[in-house]
């Protein structure tokens, strides 16, 4: 009976070991794992695990070993290229897909529109009440991304002129979070990618022209670059595995993988 659960439990460790491993951003999760159960189906024999957790923590486990491909909203930092260099790692880096990053309000919320400026108020603080940008006289809840995240690092470089975010932001672990909150707060928030939008938030216009033009994300604005918030999707990946996942990366950048990245709600590639 012993033997029997060793040999078991070696079947499941060797079986477990040829799984590939997507790990990262919550932002690139819904696409890699609806990308990842396409690719399965036609690919019996494969094995896709994809989790969240953040493109920092994506980029951590690519540093420590513990996934295969890491998912990022952002571009790698030097930081973590020395890691992966001091660890004997080379990295390569591929674009996915490209992404909107919405600004999202409760749907009571009377404001429509803000420009960067404002939005720059808001997150570090010096905006406190939605009377201040128009609304209502209704104090202002602003929900963040928790620091791993790459959209918390995006945000903050191109939306926010890379000032800090108020001591008052409250910290959401993933997407939907954000999502759930805004949606239960009237005076709330906050800020997702295209893919996470849905009828119980309300996505806001934003202007990056100090006023003059007022742009809503959307897969067309999106596509035709009006809507300023855009950012590439990453995949990055040690070299000495590449063997093992270029056929799946192979597949999320043919015409059959980009179809999906419109259907999730993100931008594709340009052909």
């Amino acid at each position: 009976m012993k033997t029997k659960t060793i040999l078991l439990a070696m079947a499941l460790y060797t079986s477990a070991s040829f799984a590939q491993k997507l790990k990262g951003s919550d932002t690139v999760l819904p696409l890699a794992q609806k990308e990842a159960e396409n690719y399965m189906k036609t690919n019996k024999s494969a094995k896709i695990i994809v989790t969240g957790g953040g493109s920092g923590v994506g980029l951590a486990a690519l540093v420590d070993g513990t996934t295969d491909i890491a998912m990022a909203s952002r571009k790698i930092k030097m930081s973590e290229k020395m890691k992966l260099q001091e660890a004997g790692k080379t990295v390569k880096e591929t674009i996915v897909a490209f992404d909107a990053l919405a600004v999202v309000v409760n749907p009571a919320n009377t404001v429509g529109q803000l420009t960067r400026e404002q939005l720059e108020g808001i997150f570090t603080g010096k905006i406190k009440n939605w009377k201040e940008v128009g609304g209502a006289d209704m104090p202002i809840v602003v929900y963040s991304r928790e620091t791993s995240s790459g959209t918390y690092e995006f945000f903050k470089e191109h939306v926010m002129s890379n000032k800090n975010y108020a001591a008052s932001v409250l910290s959401m672990p993933a997407t939907g979070s954000i999502i759930q909150s805004v949606s239960q707060t009237k005076g709330a928030i906050g800020y997702v990618g295209l893919a996470y939008i849905e009828k119980n938030v309300k996505a806001i216009k934003i202007s990056y022209d100090k006023g003059k033009t007022f742009i809503a994300p959307s897969l067309a604005t999106a596509k035709d670059k009006t809507y300023p918030v855009i950012r590439p999707l990453y995949f990055y990946y040690i070299t000495s595995v590449e063997k093992m996942v270029k056929p799946f990366i192979d597949y999320n950048l043919s015409p059959e993988g980009q179809k999906t990245v419109e259907e999730i709600g993100y931008v594709p590639l340009a052909k």
